[in-house]
């Protein structure tokens, strides 16, 4: 992409912007950037990308924002997502084959570690031929249409996560009421809880009505 069609195209993000941001819609090239990635010049009027390559990216569940959730502290949602992947209980029987890591390092993990430990998880999930996760040794399905256990447990890790860190507070408040948009490409599970950004306007939405938090 050439300079003067990234020119055009920060110009023209510029209405978007008007009172947020300005970076979080400048344009950024095409070459060299992942093929996984939705670039911030994506959005379309009145949307905004939850781009890891400016502050909205700690809205990420890769980002380092620790929290605690029922007693255990947690390094990022992801490290939280892709912990129940692993063995939990003794009697588990995916300790029938051998994991990379255990359940406790995975819950440290952030961004693509924390990713990458649930993929070696999910290939041993497909060798064992099982398609749930497990949280305080209940078992649920991990990717279902139908918002279920799993769905609440990582709305709720999400809300922990931003009723714990400050940081994430102001920004999803900055945010206003911009249409949040992920900015990858979907992984091909249609959960409803893959859909962070939704997660996290359902929780701004929250805010508006409730001081609970």
């Amino acid at each position: 992409m050439n300079h003067f069609l990234l020119l055009f195209l920060f110009l023209s993000t510029q209405s978007m912007a008007q009172n947020y941001p300005a970076e979080w819609f400048t344009p950024v090239p095409r070459d060299g950037a992942p093929a996984w990635e939705i670039l911030p010049q994506e959005a379309g009027p009145g949307e905004v990308i939850l781009s890891k390559r400016n502050e909205l990216g700690i809205l990420s569940n890769f980002a380092a924002t620790p929290f605690e959730f029922r007693g255990v502290k947690y390094a990022s949602v992801e490290g939280f997502w892709q912990m129940m992947k692993y063995p939990e209980t003794s009697n588990d029987i995916r300790l029938s084959v051998s994991y990379p890591f255990t359940r406790e390092q995975v819950s440290q993990m952030t961004a693509f570690v924390a990713k990458d430990a649930g993929t070696e998880g999910s290939k041993l999930m497909q060798l064992l031929g099982i398609n749930w996760v497990s949280f305080e040794g209940v078992q649920m399905i991990y990717c279902s249409t139908t918002p279920g256990l799993h769905y609440e447990l990582i709305k709720s890790a999400i809300r922990e996560k931003l009723k714990q860190n400050p940081e994430v507070m102001r920004i999803l408040k900055l945010t206003g009421n911009l249409i949040l948009k992920p900015d990858h490409h979907s992984e091909g599970c249609e959960a409803p809880e893959w859909k962070y950004y939704e997660l996290w306007m359902i929780l701004r939405d929250e805010l508006k009505i409730t001081s609970s938090f």
